[in-house]
């Protein structure tokens, strides 16, 4: 149970977990169809300056390339924060190689242009009698401030709860005070020491609302990844008609 890159320094039995604030076109009359924005902006409460929509999907094999992707695009300070120490982008490509998906949970929140804009990756162990989990999620820079980390957790907390997990566990360095908020706004208990922090959370067992309340998440992150897969087709079809009519313009 490792999300975190093969080779990368280990200080515990448990994979660290880090968080870090880690399609235009344009012709004549037509309008523009999709923007460059990364998160899908649709304000949650009018008013509310910064506050969005995040829809975190559950990924499956076929989301390798664009997992390696979001992670060699990691600067080596984000690298650090991740994987817990600065690794390369051979160890990047081994760990995305060897995410077992029929295991461990992924999830992830796309771009309009389906660019994977964060990542988290839930580990699954046994521990005695008890089944308990780890955490390790990633942000691109693009998307800092925008809630994408803590949509993450809330993901991964609600399906711990409805896959009968007793522990969710975290690590991060104290310095990260990002994740140490969300550690605290989740309520989970937080130790420190040689600056690294250590934090567990009590998983609640499942219920009809909560097995409702994943399955609702699910369907609306995948609508969302339709529609945006479907006008990033309309998109590329739209810039090769205008390119084949230039072209003519152009003879």
């Amino acid at each position: 149970m490792r999300p975190q890159a093969a080779g990368a320094h280990e200080r515990s039995t448990m994979p660290r977990l880090a968080f870090f604030a880690t399609g235009t076109w344009q012709a004549s009359s037509w309008e523009r169809i999709v923007d460059a924005s990364p998160i899908v902006p649709h304000q949650q409460k009018p008013g509310r300056r910064g506050r969005f929509s995040v829809f975190v999907k559950e990924l499956t094999p076929r989301a390798r390339r664009r997992l390696l992707k979001h992670f060699i695009a990691l600067s080596p300070d984000d690298r650090l924060l991740r994987f817990g120490s600065i690794v390369s982008d051979e160890v990047i490509t081994r760990y995305v190689e060897n995410i077992d998906f029929s295991r461990d949970k992924v999830f992830g929140v796309h771009d309009r242009r389906l660019r994977l804009m964060g990542v988290g990756h839930l580990a699954f162990a046994m521990r005695g009698p008890a089944q308990v989990a780890e955490f390790g999620v990633s942000v691109a820079a693009a998307a800092r401030g925008m809630g994408v980390g803590s949509a993450l957790f809330e993901r991964a907390a609600i399906h711990c709860r409805n896959a009968g997990v007793d522990t969710l566990y975290m690590q991060c360095l104290s310095s990260n005070k990002v994740m140490m908020h969300i550690a605290k706004k989740a309520g989970m208990e937080i130790h420190r020491d040689y600056g690294e922090a250590d934090a567990h959370l009590k998983i609640l067992p499942a219920d009809p609302g909560s097995v409702m309340h994943e399955a609702w998440q699910e369907q609306a992150a995948t609508l969302d990844y339709t529609v945006k897969a479907n006008l990033r087709m309309l998109r590329i079809w739209l810039d090769h008609i205008v390119a084949r009519l230039r072209g003519k313009d152009e003879q």
